[in-house]
């Protein structure tokens, strides 16, 4: 894994396809998923477990975070998924993506199948992380306890096409808002549940795909929403949308600049040679321990996407 954990843009790649795999691997994308579940038709997913296997054990990565989305538990393919996958290539392997999750013991049986095989195969058991996918009405009703149901579960990850369907929202075209809702965001109720739950519980919170691929300018506005509200990252379903989701999921030069600023003059302010205040002004705004709390937030994002700051703190002399 990625020593920064940063999971900025996820990128989908079907599992089935030599070629999306092999160019997958030179990507910028903070986090990969190769995929078993919708982007394999069901007579290709057995062949694509081997695939994944050979990939995930070949050279050319980079430093991604690899995943692999298995298929949901209602289907007869999830268990092969995971012993195959988890046998021929444990050791290369992040996480398991598992969709559909409705309930906590979806979780927990993927959690007591990858500890028997981690132990089968001389693996650290608890090394491979769960990355439970929310994507329906039910699923949403029991995040907290998807959430707890496994030390392993590293994210919550918004699966808005199937969760649209589950509540019979009227449109076709994920990401976007639904006709006839002209005011707000329709989505905003079931965003704000998962990123409350992620980090209520310590984890990170994943928007899902856009998938108009074509129409950057779409997808930035709909990333713009999500990483406002506080998500981590989002699902990049063709390369364009991997610099787009890197910027947008990092804070803004000047944001970023201005975090650690804060961050530098509370800590000297609130000190004995500062003068041991617990309230200062910075310029024209005042700063307290709540600044440094928004602050933090801004600057471990800064940090971890390797930004170097612009400005310096000075201390003032009298």
């Amino acid at each position: 894994m990625n020593a920064s954990g940063l999971r900025r843009s996820v990128l989908a790649v079907p599992g089935s396809s030599d070629k999306m795999i092999a160019k997958a691997k030179g990507l910028p994308a903070d986090a990969i998923f190769l995929d078993l579940e919708d982007a394999v038709a069901p007579i290709a997913k057995v062949e694509a477990r081997a695939r994944i296997v050979d990939a995930l054990n070949s050279d050319g990565w980079g430093d991604q975070i690899k995943v692999v989305r298995v298929n949901d538990w209602t289907t007869q393919w999830t268990y092969g998924d995971v012993i195959d996958v988890v046998s021929g290539a444990g050791r290369n392997l992040d996480a398991i993506l598992l969709p559909k999750v409705e309930c906590a013991a979806h979780v927990q049986a993927l959690d007591l199948l990858l500890t028997q095989l981690e132990k089968e195969h001389g693996l650290d058991v608890g090394a491979i992380g769960i990355e439970p996918q929310i994507e329906s009405a039910r699923s949403l009703r029991n995040i907290d306890e998807i959430a707890t149901a496994s030390p392993r579960v590293q994210t919550l990850v918004f699966g808005p096409a199937d969760l649209m369907a589950s509540v019979n929202m009227r449109t076709l075209v994920v990401g976007e808002q639904p006709v006839g809702y002209d005011t707000g965001d329709a989505y905003h109720h079931i965003l704000m549940t998962i990123l409350l739950a992620a980090r209520t519980h310590g984890l990170q919170a994943i928007d899902g795909p856009y998938l108009q691929i074509r129409d950057l300018d779409a997808f930035r506005r709909a990333a713009g929403r999500t990483a406002g509200l506080g998500f981590d990252g989002k699902w990049v379903l063709h390369p364009t949308q991997i610099e787009a989701a890197n910027e947008i999921f990092a804070p803004r030069q000047a944001d970023y600049d201005k975090a650690e600023m804060i961050l530098d003059a509370y800590e000297f302010h609130t000190s004995a040679a500062g003068g041991g205040r617990g309230a200062v002004m910075l310029g024209d705004e005042m700063i307290d321990e709540a600044s440094r709390k928004m602050a933090l937030v801004v600057s471990a994002k800064g940090r971890a996407a390797g930004m170097t700051r612009t400005t310096a703190f000075v201390p003032p002399t009298s």
